[in-house]
């Protein structure tokens, strides 16, 4: 088998609730989001998805996974999709760093190999460990008691698991974070997320006030040095995020003791092979995991579904279902929440077909 055209297309995704606000003062309202598709000369075709923050949350930007895409495709016409290895080399050798570019690639060329062996992706990535994947829901930025009032929205739509937009002013993220662990239920699980938007300073300052509270502390600072010691000042449990992007930075906080939870975005690491490897490291490690990306729709939300249903419980932490955020359906097949849950599908691969009628033309062909 091998690979005779790659193609992507460009795809606004509009958010439901029209804006979804994060640390210094970033926003984002309409998501840019890349479907990718690998084409073989046996008829086999595989689909993925990448959909960076905007361009201000990660070195990664929408134009970029397009970009890099132009370069990396035409050096892989003729390889073996099935090959995992060898095209993950391959894109290493032509185009240093930028992993979220080379992730769809690599998304594909799993979907392909599951549709070849005949088998879901879940299965090639370790099997079903559980079928009922936890979700959480991200609230955004707003006022204390805004913050508070969708939290209950989404607690009553089976969520028990919220992720808190804080990283602002730090008495105002106090009251945030005071206000919605009062209106939540006992059996909600509450993350203070700040995306790395505290100072040093801020977030110790932050990370005493809310000291006695049932809470989770998220990424406090943006460099891993100032969230390490945060981390040695507060009890309270600890996740670690935008600062773990490779496995040497996953070995380097593991050695260090820096996190509880790290959040394990496919697209920022490179795609599944390296998720995997990852994941792996964690489950042997005993750290547990949130299995999401970046931002994305329906093809995204499968590739989470995936790597999420192969993970045991007990390290999943929580998922994503980013198709629910959205108001575009780019494909048919995806998961879809149900009482704060989602699994993945049991066709082969990613078990996912894009809405090409929705696509449109694509803005890249690159082909034999």
């Amino acid at each position: 088998m091998k690979i005779t055209a790659i193609k992507a297309w460009k795809v606004d995704l509009p958010l439901r609730e029209g804006r979804y606000s994060w640390s210094n003062d970033n926003f984002v309202e309409v998501f840019d989001s890349t479907v990718v598709s690998i084409e073989t000369d046996e008829g086999i075709r595989g689909y993925a998805e990448c959909c960076p923050l905007g361009a201000s949350y990660l070195p990664a930007y929408a134009n970029g996974v397009r970009t890099g895409l132009a370069e990396i495709a035409p050096k892989l016409l003729g390889y073996d999709p099935r090959d995992l290895g060898v095209v993950n080399r391959r894109m290493d050798q032509v185009l240093r760093g930028h992993a979220y570019v080379k992730a769809p690639i690599d998304i594909a060329c799993w979907d392909i190999l599951g549709k070849a062996a005949g088998l879901p992706v879940y299965q090639l990535l370790g099997g079903a460990e559980q079928d009922d994947i936890a979700l959480y829901r991200a609230i955004s930025q707003d006022t204390p008691e805004a913050m508070a009032a969708s939290a209950l929205r989404y607690h009553g739509e089976g969520y028990r698991k919220f992720q808190l937009k804080v990283g602002g002013e730090s008495h105002t993220d106090i009251e945030r974070i005071r206000v919605c662990r009062k209106a939540l239920e006992p059996d909600s699980i509450l993350v203070a997320d700040a995306n790395t938007g505290w100072t040093r300073h801020a977030a110790a300052r932050v990370a005493d006030a809310v000291g006695s509270l049932d809470i989770y502390i998220e990424q406090p600072c943006l460099r891993y040095e100032d969230c390490l010691s945060i981390r040695r000042r507060t009890a309270r449990p600890f996740v670690l995020d935008e600062v773990i992007a490779t496995p040497d930075d996953l070995l380097r906080a593991m050695a260090d003791d820096a996190m509880d939870v790290i959040n394990l975005k496919i697209s920022k690491v490179g795609g599944l092979t390296k998720a995997r490897l990852m994941r792996d490291l964690c489950v042997n490690s005993g750290v547990a995991m949130t299995i999401e990306d970046s931002w994305g729709g329906d093809i995204v939300t499968a590739t989470i579904a995936h790597l999420a249903r192969s993970t045991p419980a007990d390290f999943c932490f929580s998922a994503t279902d980013f198709n629910s955020y959205g108001t575009v359906s780019i494909a048919k097949g995806a998961p879809m929440r149900r009482d704060g849950a989602m699994t993945a599908p049991d066709q082969p691969g990613l078990g996912i077909e894009p809405d090409f009628d929705r696509l449109g033309q694509p803005v890249l062909s690159i082909a034999i």
